[in-house]
């Protein structure tokens, strides 16, 4: 049985002519190399597997050819080129830097530059993770660097280019190696299972080449490890599975019934998305990296900016036509809010189901409701209204509706909310019962300048009016502990900035539930008594919107904090002692103590 070769090393490229993707870079040292003004010192940087070492290996192997091509190629055949491709080259020197970082390598790699080449024209020194050298080993490299022999050439290789000193920049020819694009590296990967008898599709190998991020090496080290799991025929559905990649299908699909507005399929597909063993937190950005993309589609011109196949391409266009600009930005500023709220959230998947609801409603919001990034949510589910005929009237009047789970939600003409007189509340009570819900809490403009800005918090709190459901009627609807936490936590991020203080005071606060509809804060002192109050009613009015409960009112407890005792001196610790004890004083007279 032969040896088994990866194919990162087996289809290393032997010439200027095969590297990928570095076209620049290498027409440059072809011109070099032809014009004979080559550097002493080089300095290849980029990101891990886009040909820095290969490309020094190949310019070494290339100035020191007996007879080059017309192409500034190395022919391949004359004695130095053997010499190399045998590993047997005493003019071509690799070290590495990763584990040889110290003085005394450096000092002996010194002693090898003073001597000239056996076969060719240049002793060329290749430092593969430069920037791996000790201080002490720059600083005794950087006089060899700077004025090095006629015959010796040196290339540094790194990926991490600013932890190099300055010194050591100076002195080098810097070139700096671009990752690769989808489209090179697939058409190299297509070669590869080509030679190889492979047979794999196009949709594979883009996802092979986006989960290489750049880097040749990576992909074709992904490319063996999915033909050996799919036998020499690898499919898309084999890719996808292997290397635990969320298929671009479900974001499609979520697409789709956002503008069907199917909020039942959304919560259907996510559910199948978690069973399957990904994270909520993965598909969310998964969902605004596909938004972008549709973002980016809806313009002819910047197309060409999705990485992915020219029939991905086109289904890009064809959905991002089904949806508008302004939803794209609300959406996508939806998901980026869930991703930064994931980790503090205690119910992680109820976080990613509101946002997909709000994300489908703000497909239908219109142009005051699209300027708000959070809104409030409509019911996502229509009440069937049966009607009763009367035998005097033609009128017919709805009577008790009755929730219908599998049905669709339809848009409704919502009225701008009406402002009223703010009832009266006492700390243990709430507004008075029998005050419409529907309210505002935008202050008017002939109002008083001088009064609190409490009262203006409503302009902060983006809420949304009640729908005809909830408006005019009482409602008492039970919640648990974790809701009431995070809408009290979603209220304190919705006030404005002058109150950053306030809301940051408050945010260690964990409302608890009480009897009889009551919500219990306790409060740590007199201040953080008087910043609550600053906020208490608009509190109230938006828990009372989100939680479905009229009913609900504050009891607000004032905690009595704990006084640390003084320390006492060493006199006031002896009277106090002599306090409790009156023989401590016979003692410290049989003893002659005195105190210091």
């Amino acid at each position: 049985m032969e040896n088994y070769i990866v194919s990162a090393r087996k289809y290393r490229p032997a010439n200027f002519g095969q590297v990928v993707g570095q076209n620049f870079l290498t027409q440059t040292l072809k011109n070099a190399i032809q014009s004979g003004k080559l550097a002493h010192a080089f300095l290849f940087c980029g990101p891990r597997g886009v040909g820095k070492t290969t490309c020094a290996r190949i310019f070494a192997k290339t100035i020191n050819c007996l007879s080059p091509t017309d192409a500034m190629e190395a022919c391949g055949q004359c004695e130095s080129c053997r010499a190399f491709d045998e590993g047997r080259s005493f003019t071509i020197h690799e070290l590495d830097a990763a584990s040889n970082n110290g003085v005394d390598e450096i000092r002996a790699l010194i002693e090898q530059v003073q001597v000239p080449p056996q076969i060719g024209k240049y002793k060329v020194f290749i430092i593969d993770e430069v920037h791996m050298l000790s201080s002490s080993a720059f600083n005794a490299f950087l006089k060899t660097l700077e004025e090095p022999p006629a015959h010796a050439i040196f290339i540094l290789a790194t990926t991490e280019k600013h932890k190099i000193l300055p010194t050591i920049l100076s002195r080098c020819q810097t070139y700096d190696f671009k990752r690769m694009e989808v489209e090179s590296i697939v058409a190299h990967l297509r070669g590869v299972a080509k030679a190889e008898n492979i047979t794999v599709e196009d949709q594979a190998l883009s996802v092979i080449a986006q989960k290489a991020d750049g880097g040749m090496r990576d992909a074709l080290s992904i490319f063996d490890q999915v033909a050996s799991f799919s036998g020499g025929n690898i499919t898309y559905a084999q890719t996808i599975a292997h290397l635990n990649v969320l298929d671009s299908e479900y974001f499609f699909r979520v697409v789709e019934q956002v503008v069907e507005q199917n909020i039942p399929g959304l919560m259907l597909t996510l559910n199948d998305i978690l069973q399957r063993g990904f994270d909520a937190q993965h598909f969310v950005g998964g969902l605004a990296a596909h938004l972008r993309s549709l973002l980016v589609a809806s313009n002819e011109q910047t197309l060409m900016l999705i990485e992915a196949s020219d029939a991905e391409r086109k289904r890009y266009a064809e959905q991002a036509k089904r949806v508008n600009a302004k939803f794209l930005y609300q959406a996508i500023k939806l998901c980026s809010d869930c991703d930064l709220n994931y980790r503090m959230s205690s119910n992680k998947r109820l976080l990613v189901e509101i946002t997909l609801i709000e994300v489908a409603q703000a497909l239908t919001s219109g142009d005051a409701a699209a300027q708000k990034v959070r809104t409030a949510l409509r019911p996502i589910f229509k009440r069937a209204v049966q009607a009763q005929s009367s035998a005097t009237s033609s009128v017919a009047k709805p009577t008790t509706a009755t929730v219908q789970a599998n049905q669709l939600p339809q848009q409704r003409v919502i009225q701008p909310p009406t402002p009223i007189a703010k009832p009266t509340a006492e700390k243990t009570g709430g507004p008075a019962m029998g005050v419409p819900h529907t309210f505002s809490l935008k202050r008017p403009q002939n109002q008083s300048a001088a009064m609190s800005s409490a009262t203006t918090m409503g302009n902060y709190a983006q809420l949304s009016a009640p729908t005809a459901e909830v408006a005019g009627m009482e409602l008492a609807e039970s919640f648990t502990k974790e809701v009431l936490g995070y809408n009290w936590r979603r209220f304190l991020n919705s006030l404005p900035k002058e109150h950053t203080a306030t809301a940051s005071r408050l945010k260690n606060i964990i409302p608890e539930i009480g009897d009889n509809h009551a919500i219990i804060i306790n409060l740590d002192g007199e201040y953080v008594s008087q910043c609550f109050e600053q906020i208490r009613h608009e509190a109230l009015d938006y828990l009372k919107l989100n939680l479905k409960n009229t009913k609900l009112h504050f009891v607000a407890n004032i905690l009595e904090l704990k006084k640390s005792p003084l320390a006492l001196t060493q006199r006031e610790q002896w009277a106090l002692l002599l306090k409790k004890n009156p023989m401590a004083a016979e003692l410290k007279e049989m003893f002659k103590l005195e105190l210091v």
